[in-house]
């Protein structure tokens, strides 16, 4: 089965591939559901055709899955000159309306029917093979079984369906709840994500609170009576509606007996971390499949799915409609946060001068103090052991240790313990002793990291390309983590 993984920038683009996926989908401005995931624009084809070129056998998606209205058909026309920049394999479309226009604009491009469209039997699936559709992403709604009579009804048709993410109350994502609530349609790429809100309840607050906190409060709709779904209030949230999140990871055997040729990861909006953990898992948990590797080599890789932001976990529909109907409470949380991006080692030269600057600053600095009136650099000397961090602490060489340049997106104490993670190693620590933080343009030792920073990692310890830092979350209370299975 092909693996199909999310990529809401190009940076997700390159690590989704980088980890395993065989394709990936993006969304164009304007045109994608996803219209609040950073999507592509401007020169970005210039670096996706880049790493096509990287990745040659990868293929590439584009999501025109919103509903069209008029204005957005007139819009789409006049980017059709910008869309044949991005060296596109396929569209994913909900709307038939843009169907004759792709076929005469990209006629080397296939037509992938998205889950909006909401496709669950082999007739509808003859219907879009016959206007030249290549593959269907049937909707959520759509049992194992069934999924095998419409393999079976139109073999020739490549079937894709979903196997793990976050899902909508509505399942196939044709929500109107966010248009109600907001005039922000989910069919124009602006859900609103109404069903996961902090909804209040209007009755005495600390009543409300320990009626909604105790588990006892359900929603039963007048004419469905039996059918309850829970209202829960945690700290700083309100479940109501609220989806379990989808995985099959367990069960891509049954997947494939069924007849499905592509398997889908959902998450654009989700972090690099997550693409690159989710799509690595499902990337191994395949192989086992193919014979790659064995069942013992990949659970490393499938174990590591817990330690990612996700609600309680579900088979949604595949196996049983009751599994999929059953709403869940709490945020979704990770123990772990995404710390940095590691880059290649920088070479001994580069090394070599990172450490004469290191030297030079200090140099300077003693010229500053011995050129000082006694009483200023008295002064000096005392703010600074009220201020450590204004110490200045050149980077001191160690042998066989390497210095890789890193990108920060959370802020990193020195002394933390680190972990990696890259595309064949789950996860492996880096212990607060064998580390420092550098600034290359300084060559000074940092007490932290952020965003913000020029900074390195110092090591002794071989970090493998694409690897990725991540950090224990403090404010992680486990309560994610206890319901994600």
């Amino acid at each position: 089965m092909e693996l199909v993984s999310p990529a809401g920038s190009v940076e997700k683009l390159e690590y989704a591939w980088r980890f395993g996926a065989d394709s990936a989908y993006i969304g164009l401005k304007k045109f994608s559901l996803r219209v609040k995931a950073e999507n592509f624009h401007e020169k970005e084809y210039e670096r996706v055709a880049e790493l096509k070129k990287l990745f040659p056998n990868r293929k590439l998606f584009c999501a025109l899955n919103i509903a069209f209205h008029q204005n957005d058909l007139e819009i789409l026309r006049s980017n059709l000159d910008y869309f044949k920049l991005y060296p596109i394999d396929s569209f994913i479309v909900q709307d038939l309306g843009v169907v004759r226009l792709l076929q005469k604009e990209f006629p080397s491009a296939h037509l992938h029917l998205s889950t909006q469209a909401s496709c669950m039997n082999a007739e509808a699936v003859k219907m879009y093979s016959d206007l030249g559709f290549s593959r269907v992403v049937l909707g959520r709604e759509t049992s194992l079984d069934e999924i095998k009579k419409i393999k079976d009804a139109v073999p020739e048709m490549e079937l894709e369906c979903f196997a793990h993410g976050a899902m909508c109350v509505a399942y196939s994502g044709r929500c109107l709840m966010s248009a109600y609530l907001t005039g922000r349609s989910a069919q124009a790429g602006f859900c609103s994500h109404s069903c996961r809100w902090n909804f209040d309840l209007k009755i005495d607050e600390k009543s409300a609170k320990t009626l909604a906190q105790s588990g006892a409060l359900v929603l039963e709709e007048n004419q469905r009576r039996g059918e309850f779904f829970p209202v829960f209030e945690g700290e700083n949230f309100t479940a109501l509606l609220s989806s379990k999140d989808l995985r099959m990871a367990e069960h891509l055997k049954e997947m494939q007996a069924a007849g499905i040729d592509a398997i889908k990861i959902e998450g654009r909006m989700k972090s690099v971390y997550y693409v690159s953990v989710v799509t690595r898992a499902y990337r191994k948990a395949l192989d086992v499949l193919s014979g790659k590797i064995t069942q013992e080599n990949a659970e490393p890789f499938v174990r590591v799915l817990d330690e990612v932001a996700q609600r309680e976990s579900t088979t949604g529909f595949y196996f049983s409609r009751a599994n999929a109907d059953k709403t869940t409470v709490g945020a979704s949380g990770s123990p772990y946060l995404f710390a940095a991006k590691v880059f290649l080692p920088i070479s001994p030269d580069e090394t070599k001068s990172i450490f004469e600057k290191g030297e030079q600053v200090l140099k300077e600095r003693q010229e500053k103090l011995d050129s000082m009136h006694p009483s200023a650099r008295e002064a000096f000397e005392r703010d600074e052991k009220l201020h450590p961090e204004k110490k200045v602490r050149p980077a001191i060489f160690h042998a066989n240790w390497k210095i890789y340049p890193i990108e920060a997106f959370n802020k990193i104490d020195e002394g933390t313990s680190l972990e990696f993670i890259s595309p064949d190693v789950p996860f492996a620590q880096i212990p607060s002793d064998r580390y420092e933080f550098i600034n290359p343009k300084t060559g000074l030792r940092l007490d932290w990291v952020n965003a913000d920073h020029d900074c390195a990692l110092y090591t002794d310890i071989e970090i493998p390309e694409s690897a990725l830092l991540r950090i224990k979350d403090p404010d992680f209370d486990g309560i994610a983590k206890e319901n994600a299975r």
